[in-house]
């Protein structure tokens, strides 16, 4: 959109609208599928969270606990609790980084690893139900949509997520030392 030769910003003061607008739209369909996967998640034995953790885990997604709480925006506070909780479930074990023995490399375990095959169908599920009606088209082009929108929130942030942003982090670093995670 431009008046005269001047491109506007993608949301101006003057257009931006506090009851439609894209980053609201964001926040509903990612509550709404949230929700939806802790529903599912609750039916294998674990929390929403869990799930999301668990499955990056799985997926090869995120090996450290720093990774995880970049990707996922988890202060370290927070991710630490969260292993800790998994670990003592048994479906997360930490084991020293053979590059580096002071930082934890985090996998499933066997009961994790029995576990996983049960969190792929709820993405799926989740995924497929809020893409009714979309074809696979649109879907590619929404899912580049999203990796932009994704790209330009960290060039602005400078580069990712910081582990320490998160609403109860203190500003303390995380430690991903071996038994500390």
């Amino acid at each position: 959109m431009t008046i005269g030769e001047t491109l506007l910003p993608p949301v101006s003061e003057r257009g931006y609208n506090p009851v439609h607008n894209v980053g609201r739209a964001l926040i509903d369909a990612a509550s709404l599928m949230t929700r939806a996967v802790d529903r599912r998640a609750q039916e294998v034995g674990i929390s929403g969270p869990q799930w999301v953790v668990l499955i990056r885990i799985g997926g090869g997604i995120g090996n450290t606990a720093t990774e995880l709480c970049r990707s996922l925006g988890y202060d370290s506070g927070a991710m630490t609790r969260m292993l800790d909780r998994l670990v003592k479930l048994g479906l997360v074990r930490r084991a020293p980084s053979p590059g580096d023995g002071r930082v934890a490399t985090l996998s499933l375990t066997p009961v994790g690893e029995a576990l996983y095959p049960r969190l792929r169908p709820i993405a799926v599920e989740v995924i497929d139900e809020h893409l009714v009606g979309f074809s696979p088209e649109e879907i590619a082009q929404f899912m580049n949509y999203l990796d932009r929108v994704v790209a330009n929130g960290q060039a602005a942030r400078g580069g990712g997520n910081d582990c320490n942003d998160g609403p109860s982090s203190g500003g303390t670093q995380l430690t991903t030392r071996k038994g500390a995670t």
